[in-house]
């Protein structure tokens, strides 16, 4: 009968309860591939999108997801270059969270040596996508002040992270509860969105400039909200659409109210206004390989010199998958939610 792989599944739409752990037969690595044994699997806010219906990209259900993997090297494919044992970590299109995974052996990266698989399979997602705002695309300077949604999430906390390696300060929302830790990670300010308009603070905070960059995963009103608390030459980033779903439910009403309050940008104002806006959506990039791994290479590099360092919030067993999809749809992590086989 072979080998075989315990995989989670998102069998249909619904809420956390309908993920079931299921067996297949362990995959085998084709011509220049590499097969890894999965120590540790990322669950980021698109794989609980899927499981309710509201992520277009992703494979028809039933479907395993998971963008992210960290482990080692069990087998090489023909003509694979590459080391058997050897810790690496990797993007994989979907299929992640699976005991084993095969990708071409160009796209499994070594991790540095003290760096756990858990925080290594913190890394790809959510470290490459604040990258690519604020660093690719963004530029962000020394002494630029950065506003940062959900501050307290995966990216949120990639991109605090690598706004202090590049000697920008950081305004972030979240709830009253995350401000304290925000604080010690190096937050210059914290906003409760429960409670505080976001723009109203922004604008007090700034004495009424606006602020160099924002990072929005939330569109409708907030993207609204973010463009007009940009400073002159500021820069919007919109990859993420999480007020669609604000309580982790696919709803018509909520659907229909965010697209609605969706802003539309004409290019005669943006130029007046000397403002730029740029969507992200890394999903969309698998074909820039090259360019991805370029990025992560600079990401590890930074990760060795201790300037980066992964939070991890949870890791979850398999058969705890509800639970993970729970708390990251809630938005009660701090940093990043692994799955762990």
């Amino acid at each position: 009968m072979g080998w075989r792989v315990r995989q989670v599944w998102i069998p249909r739409t619904g809420g956390p309860e309908v993920l079931e752990v299921r067996e297949a037969p362990d995959p085998e690595p084709a011509q220049g591939q590499v097969r890894i044994r999965v120590a540790a699997a990322g669950l980021n806010f698109a794989d609980t999108l899927a499981r309710i219906g509201l992520y277009p990209d992703a494979p028809k259900l039933p479907t395993v997801m998971g963008y992210e993997v960290a482990g080692r090297i069990d087998k090489l494919g023909p003509g694979a270059a590459g080391e058997v044992g050897r810790r690496v970590l990797s993007f994989t299109r979907f299929g992640g969270h699976s005991e084993a995974v095969v990708m071409p052996a160009q796209q499994a990266l070594p991790i540095p040596d003290d760096l756990s698989f858990e925080k290594a399979a913190a890394l790809p997602v959510v470290y490459t996508t604040a990258w690519i705002m604020l660093v690719w695309l963004g530029n962000v300077r020394p002494g630029e002040t950065v506003l940062v949604h959900a501050a307290a999430g995966g990216v949120g906390t990639a991109a605090l992270q690598i706004c202090h390696a590049r000697g920008a300060r950081v305004i972030g929302t979240a709830s009253a509860s995350k401000h304290a830790r925000l604080k010690e990670l190096g937050i210059a300010h914290a906003i409760d969105y429960t409670t505080q308009d976001f723009e109203v603070e922004v604008r007090r905070i700034t004495a009424g400039r606006g602020v160099d960059i924002v990072l929005d995963a939330v569109g409708g009103e907030s993207l609204a909200k973010g463009y007009r608390c940009l400073a002159p030459l500021g820069r919007l980033f919109t990859f993420g659409g999480s007020g669609f779903a604000p309580k982790g439910t696919r709803n018509p009403f909520h659907l229909i109210k965010g697209l609605l309050a969706m802003p539309s940008f004409k290019p005669l104002s943006l130029m007046n206004k000397n403002r730029g806006v740029f969507g992200v959506n890394l999903g969309h990039l698998w074909d820039e390989a090259e360019t991805l791994l370029t990025i992560m290479g600079d990401i590890l590099a930074l990760v060795r010199e201790g300037k980066l360092d992964p939070i991890v919030d949870r890791t979850f067993r398999f058969e705890q998958a509800a639970d993970a999809h729970r708390l990251l749809q809630e938005r009660r992590n701090f940093g990043k939610v692994l799955l762990v086989p």
